[in-house]
C-alpha cells in the first residue's frame, strides 16, 4: 500500500469528534486537524494573512487574523463566505496534502468537520462518522456557553444533516458514553490493521 491508510472522522457540532479524536491520537494514530491548520493559516506570518488583507483589511490585527472581525465581515457582506472559502479550503487541503506527505505513520486520521460538505470523503480510505441523540448534541453545545440556540441552529444549518452523514459513513462510533466510543475506536483500529494486512 503506498501511503498511509487514511480515516477521515467526521460529525455535525457537539457529536463528541475532538474526544473522539483524542482516542484514536492516545491509541498511537497521528491526526491531522483541520480547525488547527486553520488556526495556523489565520496566525500572524500564516499563508490566509495575505490574500484575506487584500479583501478584507480589517480583519488583520497585530500580523494575523481576528476570527470576531472576520464574523463581523461575514455577517454584512452576503459575498464574504465565498471569498473565504476560496482562499481558506485550497491552503487548508495543502496543509493536509503535506501532512500526508510526510508521514511515515502505516494509519492516519484527518479530523474534518467538513469532510462530506467539501468532497474530502472521495479521499480518505474510510469514513468515520461520530453521533448521538440531537438532545444529548444540543445539551453538549449549549452547555460550552459559547452560542446561543439561534446560533446552534444557523450551524446545523449548514452543515450536511447527521441521518445523511451516517447513511453515508463506513463505520458510526456512537458517543453516548466515552466507554461505548473508546471500544469502538479500538475496533476501528483492529479493522484497520487486518485490511491493510490482506491489501
Amino acid at each position: 500500500m503506498n501511503g498511509p491508510f487514511v480515516i477521515g472522522l467526521t460529525g455535525s457540532i457537539g457529536m463528541g469528534k475532538s474526544t473522539t479524536a483524542k482516542l484514536f491520537a492516545e491509541a498511537g494514530v497521528p491526526i491531522w486537524d483541520a480547525d488547527a491548520a486553520v488556526h495556523r493559516i489565520y496566525s500572524p506570518g500564516g499563508a490566509a494573512v495575505q490574500p484575506l488583507r487584500a479583501i478584507c483589511p480589517e480583519a488583520i490585527v497585530d500580523g494575523g487574523v481576528d476570527r470576531d472581525r472576520l464574523k463581523e465581515w461575514l455577517g454584512r457582506d452576503d459575498t464574504a463566505l465565498s471569498q473565504l472559502e476560496a482562499i481558506v479550503h485550497p491552503l487548508v487541503a495543502e496543509d493536509r496534502a503535506t501532512f500526508l506527505a510526510e508521514t511515515d505513520a502505516p494509519v492516519v486520521l484527518l479530523d474534518m468537520p467538513l469532510l462530506f460538505e467539501i468532497g474530502a470523503h472521495d479521499h480518505v480510505d474510510l469514513v468515520v462518522v461520530v453521533s448521538t441523540d440531537a438532545k444529548t448534541q444540543r445539551d453538549r453545545v449549549l452547555a460550552r456557553g459559547t452560542m446561543t440556540e439561534a446560533q446552534l441552529e444557523a450551524i446545523l444549518a449548514k452543515q450536511v444533516p447527521d441521518a445523511e452523514k451516517r447513511a453515508r459513513a463506513d463505520v458510526i462510533i456512537p458517543t453516548d458514553s466515552l466507554e461505548g466510543a473508546s471500544l469502538a475506536v479500538s475496533e476501528v483500529i483492529a479493522h484497520v490493521e487486518e485490511r491493510r494486512r490482506n491489501a
